[in-house]
Parts: C-alpha cells; sequence; structure tokens
C-alpha cells in the first residue's frame, strides 16, 4: 500500500501512458457518483421522491460553491507536476505542505459558509416549499464535511500530479462501501430520510481524506508530506494561486449557468426537480468519463512542462481528444438507449421517469463535445494560461448558455428545452478553444525551450 507508487509522464509511449492513468481515474470517478446515485436510490426507494427532490434541489449550488475551493486544487495539480517533471523535490515538498494547509483552512471556511447560508441559497434558487426544510437540513449537514471533503481532494490531487491514480480509486472504493451501508443504516433502520444520506457522506469522505494523508505521510517519492513542511510557503501558494483562483472562478462560471438551469428545473416542480436530480446520477456518469481524461491531461502537460518536452505536450492534447471522442460517446450512446431503464430504477412516477429520460438522452448523446471542452480547458490550464480557459467559459458556458435558455424557453418553455442549452454552449466554447489553445501552446514551447529554470 505505501510502496512507491509514482509515474514518470514524460518518458516512453504517451498514449500508453495516458489510458493507463486515466482507467483507474475514471473508474474512481464513476464509483463517486455510483456511491452519489446510491444517497438518491436509497431515498428514492424508502423515502420517496420529496426527499430526492430535497437533495437535488440544491446539488447545482453545491457543486457551484464547493467547485470555487476545488478549483485551487487544480493549481496543486499543475503546480507539483512541473516540479515532478523537473525533478525538483525540494520543491514539490513545500507544494504539499502548502496544499494540505489550503486544504484545511478552505475546508473551515466552505463549511461555515455553507452552514450559516443554506436557507438563503436554497430561497434564491427557487427552491419548492415543500422541500425547503428538508433541503436545508441536508445542506447544512453536508457542509460540516467540508474539510474532510478538502482534504481528500487536495491529497487526491497531490498522489495524481505525481502519476498515482491507483490509490486514490482504493481509498473511495473503501469509503463508497462504507457510504452505501451507512446509508441502509440510517434510512432504514433508523428510518432518518435527507440528514441520514447527509451524515454517511460525511463519514465516507473522512475515511477517504484519512487515508489519503496517510500515504502522504509513509510517502517516500514526490508525494511525500512531512510535518516541517505543513506550513504555509509563499511562493508555492503564489505558483497554486495563480493556477488555482481562476480554475475556481471558471468552475463557478461555469456552474452559474447551472444554478440558473436549476432555477428553471425547479419551476417544473417535485416531479421536475426529481427528474432532474434521477437522470443527474446517470449523466454524471458519462460526464465523469470525459473529465476524467481531460484531468489526466493536465498532469501530462504540466509534468512535461517540467521536463521541457514541448512535443509530448501536443500529442497529450491531441491524444486527450482522441480518448474522450472514443470513450465518451461510447458511454453516452448506451445510456441514451438505455435511459427509460434506467431512470426506472431510482424514480418511481412514470411522469418523473419520461422527463428524467428526456434530460438523459439529450446530455448523454453529446456529453463528448463537453469532455473535448474540457481537455482545452485543462490543456491551457497546465500550460499556464488559466486565463484564457476562465474568459471562454464565461462566454461560451456561462453568458451563452444564459442568453440561449432565456431566448429559447420563452418560444419553446418546455423541460426537454432547458437541456439543448448544453450542447449548444459546448459547440460555441470548443469553436473559441480551437483559435486559442494553438496560440497558447505556440506561446508555452517557445517558453520552455528557451528557459533553464521551472516557471
Amino acid at each position: 500500500m505505501f510502496k512507491n507508487k509514482e509515474m514518470d509522464l514524460t518518458k516512453g509511449s504517451i498514449m500508453k501512458k495516458m489510458i493507463i492513468y486515466s482507467v483507474p481515474f475514471i473508474l474512481t470517478n464513476v464509483l463517486q457518483v455510483l456511491f452519489n446515485a446510491a444517497d438518491i436510490a436509497v431515498l428514492g426507494i424508502l423515502a420517496g421522491d420529496t426527499s430526492v427532490a430535497a437533495v437535488g434541489a440544491s446539488s447545482s449550488l453545491t457543486i457551484l460553491i464547493v467547485g470555487l475551493f476545488v478549483g485551487l486544487s487544480i493549481g496543486t495539480n499543475v503546480v507539483l507536476a512541473r516540479y515532478v517533471g523537473a525533478k525538483d523535490k525540494e520543491g514539490a515538498g513545500r507544494t504539499v505542505g502548502t496544499s494540505i494547509v489550503i486544504a484545511f483552512l478552505s475546508g473551515i471556511a466552505l463549511m461555515v459558509i455553507g452552514i450559516i447560508l443554506a436557507p438563503w441559497f436554497l430561497k434564491i434558487m427557487n427552491c419548492a416549499e415543500s422541500v425547503i426544510e428538508e433541503a436545508t437540513t441536508y445542506l447544512r449537514i453536508y457542509f460540516i464535511g467540508a474539510p474532510s471533503m478538502l482534504l481528500y481532494n487536495f491529497s487526491a490531487s497531490v498522489l495524481r500530479s505525481v502519476g498515482d491514480t491507483r490509490r486514490p480509486l482504493i481509498f473511495l472504493s473503501i469509503s463508497g462501501v462504507a457510504n452505501v451501508g451507512l446509508n441502509i443504516l440510517f434510512v432504514l433502520v433508523f428510518k432518518m430520510t435527507v440528514e441520514g444520506v447527509a451524515i454517511a457522506t460525511i463519514v465516507s469522505q473522512t475515511i477517504s481524506a484519512i487515508c489519503c494523508l496517510t500515504v502522504l505521510f509513509k510517502s517516500k517519492g514526490y508525494a511525500r508530506l512531512r510535518v516541517r513542511y505543513l506550513k504555509v510557503f509563499g511562493y508555492q501558494l503564489k505558483e497554486i494561486a495563480i493556477i488555482g483562483i481562476p480554475s475556481g472562478l471558471q468552475s463557478v462560471a461555469f456552474n452559474i449557468a447551472n444554478v440558473l438551469i436549476q432555477r428553471t428545473v425547479n419551476s417544473f416542480g417535485d416531479t421536475g426537480m426529481s427528474a432532474n436530480t434521477t437522470a443527474q446520477q446517470f449523466d454524471a456518469i458519462v460526464y465523469n468519463v470525459g473529465n476524467a481524461i481531460s484531468m489526466s491531461c493536465m498532469a501530462f502537460i504540466g509534468q512535461n512542462v517540467g521536463a521541457k518536452n514541448a512535443k509530448n505536450i501536443k500529442k497529450v492534447i491531441l491524444y486527450g481528444v482522441l480518448l474522450v471522442t472514443i470513450f465518451q460517446f461510447l458511454v453516452g450512446l448506451v445510456f441514451g438507449l438505455l435511459a427509460p431503464v434506467l431512470c426506472s430504477l431510482i424514480a418511481n412516477g412514470e411522469e418523473t421517469i419520461q422527463m428524467a429520460t428526456v434530460r438523459l438522452r439529450i446530455l448523454g448523446y453529446f456529453y463528448f463535445m463537453c469532455g473535448i471542452m474540457e481537455v482545452f480547458a485543462n490543456s491551457n490550464r497546465a500550460m499556464g494560461k488559466p486565463i484564457v480557459s476562465l474568459v471562454i467559459s464565461v462566454m461560451g458556458a456561462t453568458v451563452f448558455r444564459i442568453g440561449f435558455l432565456k431566448i429559447m424557453m420563452h418560444f419553446f418553455p418546455y423541460f426537454a428545452t432547458i437541456y439543448w442549452s448544453y450542447p449548444a454552449s459546448w459547440i460555441i466554447t470548443i469553436i473559441c478553444y480551437l483559435i486559442f489553445t494553438p496560440i497558447t501552446y505556440k506561446k508555452t514551447k517557445i517558453s520552455i525551450e528557451g528557459s533553464t529554470s521551472i516557471e
């Protein structure tokens, strides 16, 4: 368990290593979604659609708020990968220590914000009165686990930066099984509803965090966490912030549109909210296949920037686009075809199943476009241009998506219209990245070929 499992992402067959690296990452993401789906399934079967709606009513909001803080872990991923590529153990150690301190402090801040402002968050999202009490309870308990959640995310990011995607998978599997068991215990045996699911989530996240931190302390390689490094180093903090803050803001920009879309979904009442939540459990699997591959590109490019290997950077981008197109399209196709059957596993009402099927099919068939978009976004970040990703995402995935939704819902006020705003915005955003990514690559190539030290 504690043997060195780090991987050099700068040498050998890039395509082969990307597949070896990405598969455990994909499985980790998919397992995370399945365990979350288990939360919803337990509620749907044992507590009913109202509890499902209560959890779903705040899902886009939690993703938005948490995404701002988790975005900083992307800074850790890129910065640490560069130090690994440059074979700089001192810089790597300082980055790991700084990241863990940031994770803990950010988790405390997120916990306080979430507990205090939960009712206000739900009100501005037009949450139905029938579920707002349960939704508030869920949200407040959920945010108590923020420190553990961020410690896991940052620790897992450290491991992935050094090429280790297997142990995060193992730890998530352990905590996920515990999560499912606790869900059943709290909801079936103790007769709890949303509060039981939220408590189970906190416990499982804490298990994951402890496992990851233990490995970092026991590590002998670049991921090693030493007590003397458990403080904020100014230079490493600045490097992480340069990449992480725009990445966090990009996540916020991307999800602001989703929150507004959630408001529109909420206007369709309990049925619409339950249908949306049901479909999310499955289309999230499709999304996370592409997300894992795009995040893999970031670690590969980061190490190759540190190693000053510009040729491999171009390969990573091209292979990333190819892999998400193949894997994500195939998974999305299967899920779209099986949508009615899958949605009936969670939802009870016929109308809920039909509406959930609409979302799952529209997004499932086109999610590979989102994967391509994220490969370009993460590649720009890894090449040190997070502002490019931020600006393009704001214009494409937020401004355009909101505008599209407002206009189209005026003329076609149907449930399906909501979800066509996604592929429309992905197409626009990809076009922008196709224009700017070659420019970023050219500047990066000139920079690293002309430099003598890590930037």
